[in-house]
């Protein structure tokens, strides 16, 4: 379909566009390259369908923003059958930490709808994104005004600010590029937006990758504080790939937590090259964090530059290698499968504030559960990636069934349009689907509250209002289908 846009992502590092998307998008020889980035051209100037970020992704997310978009009918038929997916992976919730292009609360009018019409099969919390460089504080001015946080239900409520606080705080993680300076105004700008959260009492999460911008960041959290105590305010870094130490214990000291990501279960190898094997050894240190009583939250970054699959991201943290199979971290770096999965569920509902609610199988929690194809406990390491649901019920409801409770799954969602890609890769799939899949004996993996930066809750957003498929290959997303693969 040599007529169909289509925009594959690599990481935030780079993308392809064909011939179509270059010209739903708009790119020609006239283009002039955006700050942080570059479209790359040939001999005669001409885009040649690659787009590069330097190390600024923004080339990526206004590409992304640009493509073509649904009719609303569409848009949420995409959403409903990506929450299945998610679903079918023993999803029951997620944190959504906003992302660029998705501004509130025009962009969130598809979810608002399922939400009205009781039909979300994943429970949302959503942080809000700032979306206006150096207007930043008047995003945020607005919204506090608008929202309170945990305003809404247990299935769609709001949970505070970020990750995106201030554009010139943001330090990308390209690793095919250095590691990228912050600018000097970029303490000034954040104070402002921080106290004035802080004021309002609103949770906010922050992304930030290096510890070198950590220490910046912290420095200004540590002047705020000592102006207006933040007292309990929940808070946090996404990511913290590089934190010291030191670090890690300033954190702790103003109270707040780190949400880690498998970020690096994409990326080790390029952070290997540039930064070496020693280095890689604890980035991110979940290991230290846990030991210095910080709250963690384990979660997968997804859809953008990580995979939204969570055995994906537990197979990561307990064997410490990449997706390609390189032995990242030895047995300091490496935690215990139980470990793992309390991080994932219990550990990721206080990033939410739903501790004590969400993450357990216990009298007084969320009636959400499910169960797996195999015992995550017991598999040897490699299956785990291979793990899935064959029930998952959310609020009391079977929501996904396959297997022996195929007789509980609710009615299929229609595909559309019907010439999706996806109905042919459904076809394809379905008699794998119908392997004789066992339950495992036992279930823990409860109310998965998702602590991710950009996370698969950010991507429902995009995908339903946006002309484009994730496909399950690591780190990648593009156009051509309004609606995700069921099977990956």
């Amino acid at each position: 379909m040599p007529d169909t846009p289509v925009f594959v992502l690599h990481l935030y590092d780079r993308a392809l566009l064909n011939r179509a998307a270059l010209k739903a998008v708009g790119y020609s020889k006239e283009t002039p390259d955006p700050a942080g980035g570059e479209i790359v051209r040939d001999s005669h100037g001409n885009p040649t369908g690659m787009l590069i970020a330097k190390p600024n992704a923004m080339i990526l997310y206004a590409t992304l923003a640009k493509g073509p978009k649904l009719p609303l009918d569409l848009q949420v038929n995409s959403t409903r059958q990506f929450m299945r997916e998610l679903n079918r992976l023993g999803l029951t919730s997620a944190i959504d930490a906003g992302g660029g292009f998705q501004n509130y609360p025009e962009d969130y009018e598809i979810i608002e709808q399922l939400h009205a019409k009781d039909q979300m099969t994943v429970r949302i919390a959503y942080n809000l994104f700032t979306q206006r460089p150096k207007q930043e504080l008047e995003d945020f001015e607005r919204w506090t005004d608008m929202l309170k946080p945990g305003q809404g239900t247990d299935f769609y409520r709001a949970n505070g600010a970020g990750e995106m606080l201030v554009f010139s705080a943001a330090d990308f993680e390209d690793f095919l590029q250095p590691r990228p300076d912050l600018p000097q105004g970029m303490e000034d700008e954040l104070e402002r937006v921080v106290r004035h959260l802080v004021e309002h009492r609103w949770p906010f999460r922050l992304h930030a990758t290096y510890d070198e911008s950590i220490s910046r960041m912290l420095d200004v959290f540590e002047k705020v504080n000592r102006d207006i105590p933040f007292n309990g305010l929940h808070w946090f870094f996404d990511h913290a790939e590089t934190i010291t130490e030191r670090n890690i214990e300033r954190v702790k000291a103003l109270g707040g937590g780190i949400a880690v990501q498998h970020r690096m279960a994409f990326q080790g190898e390029y952070f290997v090259d540039r930064y070496g094997k020693e280095a890689v050894k604890h980035t991110p240190p979940v290991a230290k964090m846990l030991a210095l009583d910080v709250p963690v939250g384990l979660g997968t970054d997804a859809t953008r530059v990580a995979s939204y699959n969570p055995w994906t991201a537990l197979y990561w943290l307990v064997s410490g290698r990449t997706v390609g199979g390189m032995a990242m971290y030895d047995d300091a770096n490496r935690l215990p499968r139980d470990v793992a999965l309390e991080l994932w569920t219990a550990g990721s509902a206080r990033f939410s504030s739903e501790q004590g609610k969400k993450g357990r199988l216990a009298a007084g929690q969320l009636a959400d559960l499910v169960v797996l194809s195999k015992d995550y406990f017991s598999v040897a390491e490699e299956e785990i990636k291979g793990i899935e649901s064959v029930l998952t019920v959310v609020d009391g409801k079977v929501v996904y069934a396959a297997g022996h409770f195929s007789p509980l799954a609710p009615p299929p969602i229609p595909v559309l349009p019907e010439w999706s890609p996806v109905v042919k890769v459904r076809a394809i799939t379905v008699p794998l689907r119908r392997r004789r899949l066992k339950s495992a004996p036992w279930c823990r993996c409860t109310s998965a509250a998702v602590a991710v930066a950009s996370t698969a809750i950010s991507m429902i957003l995009r995908v339903s209002r946006r002309f484009r498929s994730l496909t399950s290959r690591p780190s990648g997303a593009c156009w051509a289908a309004p609606a995700l693969p069921f099977d990956t």
